[in-house]
Order: C-alpha cells, then sequence, then structure tokens
C-alpha cells in the first residue's frame, strides 16, 4: 500500500483538480439528496468526468480573444463604431439645417413675388372709373323740351359707357357721409344731399359723387346742384368770395370749410373731382344761368379746428 501524498507534494494543478472534483461531488450529493426529496428533477444526464475534463481543457475558439487585449480591442472597436454614429448623426443634423433654410429662403421668395403681383392689382385712390363729364349737365328750361339730361356733351361713342353708370346701385348713407349742406353768404340752409350725381339724384338735393370723400376726411369731397331747375340750390355760386364758408353735417358732427377759388370750366375738365391731398371740398353747378353749356366750380378747404 503506497503512502498518502501530503499536500505540500501536489502541484497547483493538482490541487486545483481536487477541489474542483471535491466542489463537483458535494454538488452531485447534494443534487442527489434533492431528487430523493422532491426538490429537483433531472432534466439531462451529467456529462461524464472524462468529457468535464475535456470541457475544462478545451482551448478557445479560433478567431475568439480572451483576456485583457479582446476586451481593450472590442472597447476600441466600440468607440470608433460610436465616433462613426455620431459623424452620422452630426451630417444629419446639418443636411437638415440646409434644407430647412433653403425651404425658408424659398417661401421668403414666393411671398415677395406674391406681395408684388398682389401691389400691382391693388386699386389707387383714382376711381376705376372716372366721370366722362362733369355733373350736373342739362339743357336750360327754356330749350324746346324743356330742361332735361344733356346727352350731346357725352361724345357718342361713349354715352353707352355713361348710360351704364347710371345704372349702378347706390350705397347706403353712412353715419360718416354727408346729409346736409349749409352756405351763409346765399342764405342755402338745410338742403339735403343725397348720394350719386345722376340726373335723378340731383333732383332730390345736392348730389354727392359716388367715390369721393367724406367730410372731414383726407380727400375730395365733390358735390353738384342744379343753378336753374329743381330748387336751384347753386344758382347763386358765382357771388361766393374767398373766406366764405361751407358747412357740411354728417349724422354725428359739422364740417366747416373756406372757399379758396372759383373757376369757370369746361363739361369735359372732369380733373377738378380728383383726389386731393388735403380735406377739401369742390361744389359744381351748370354755368351760366339759364345757357348750362359751361360749369362753375368752387374750392374750399377744411377749417382748422
Amino acid at each position: 500500500m503506497t503512502n498518502p501524498k501530503r499536500p505540500e507534494d501536489f502541484s497547483e494543478q493538482e490541487l486545483r483538480r481536487l477541489l474542483l472534483d471535491k466542489r463537483h461531488d458535494s454538488r452531485l450529493r447534494r443534487l442527489e439528496r434533492f431528487r430523493r426529496t422532491g426538490r429537483a428533477v433531472r432534466l439531462a444526464p451529467d456529462l461524464p468526468p472524462a468529457a468535464l475534463d475535456e470541457w475544462r481543457t478545451q482551448p478557445p475558439l479560433e478567431g475568439q480573444e480572451m483576456g485583457p487585449g479582446s476586451s481593450a480591442s472590442h472597447a476600441s472597436r466600440r468607440r470608433w463604431f460610436d465616433r462613426l454614429l455620431l459623424g452620422v448623426e452630426v451630417l444629419a443634423v446639418l443636411g437638415l439645417a440646409g434644407i430647412l433654410f433653403n425651404g425658408f429662403g424659398l417661401l421668403r421668395s414666393l411671398n415677395q413675388e406674391v406681395v408684388a403681383v398682389l401691389r400691382q392689382d391693388t386699386p389707387t385712390a383714382t376711381p376705376l372709373i372716372t366721370a366722362v363729364v362733369l355733373p350736373s349737365g342739362h339743357t336750360p328750361p327754356s330749350a324746346a323740351g324743356g330742361a332735361q339730361f344733356n346727352e350731346a356733351e357725352i361724345p357718342e361713342h361713349l354715352r353707352p359707357l355713361v348710360q351704364s353708370l347710371a345704372n349702378l346701385p347706390l350705397p347706403t348713407p353712412g353715419p360718416q357721409q354727408a346729409i346736409q349742406i349749409d352756405i351763409p353768404a346765399l342764405d342755402i340752409n338745410n338742403w339735403p344731399i343725397v348720394q350719386g350725381d345722376g340726373w335723378e339724384q340731383l333732383k332730390k338735393g345736392v348730389g354727392q359723387h359716388i367715390g369721393s370723400a367724406n367730410p372731414g376726411q383726407i380727400g375730395n369731397v365733390v358735390l353738384a346742384g342744379h343753378d336753374d331747375v329743381f330748387g336751384e340750390v347753386f344758382r347763386d355760386l358765382d357771388k361766393l368770395q374767398p373766406g366764405d364758408q361751407i358747412i357740411l353735417y354728417t349724422m354725428q358732427q359739422q364740417f366747416v370749410y373756406l372757399i379758396t377759388e372759383t373757376r369757370i370750366v369746361e363739361p369735359s375738365e372732369v380733373d377738378v373731382m380728383n383726389p386731393t391731398s388735403d380735406a377739401t371740398v369742390t361744389l359744381i353747378s351748370c354755368y351760366p344761368y339759364m345757357v348750362d353749356n359751361k360749369r362753375i366750380v368752387v374750392f374750399a378747404k377744411l377749417q382748422n379746428p
């Protein structure tokens, strides 16, 4: 019978092998005890000791690196891959920013083009259809057939246009529009002002040209009236002097204008009805009395408050 080896006689590998065997035997006994008590179930046969030894001593697979060097190489590849992904993300963000910038630039250019087109189509303060002749024109009461609208003043090729304008609907008077006129120097008091200056409107009083300014506003308030028919409201306009008052009333207040000038013009001089850069009023009537082949035009400016 051989003497057993002392612990110091074993090599390190043999001691490790004995320790593993002891742990393996202890584990087997514990599992066997658990199986006998029903606390564990055998699912697969245990490996034979030879197979266990083979598994313990099996070298790593080809290409598989173990140890600190393998971990460092894997970390290096991981960092390189993360940097690559970061670069791709930065490029994607820069590309998106470039697309958005170009999109805003295109949108701004499109808006500018639209504004330019709209500005070309925006109507100016000048009426789209101006008068062909000055209002209030008519034949004198002494003429054959009596007083009536003087169609002869209008060029023949423009008469259909004037007739179409006469059929346009009149706007409903608002609180800012003129409703009454007083001219103290001529004893004209409480004369009504109607919208429109056609033949039918001027039968009812003084007519305001459609599209002209309202009292007190910047612009030209154009008013027309007859001199020898339908009350002869503007018969004596030629007697007015600079500084005389013209008082216009709205539903809310009154405005005083001071006369600056009087002119005798041809019926075709419609430029006297153009808008002005300050608050003015223009009175128009046929002239001379009972002849009615010209117009008398009186200009006045709004009196400073």
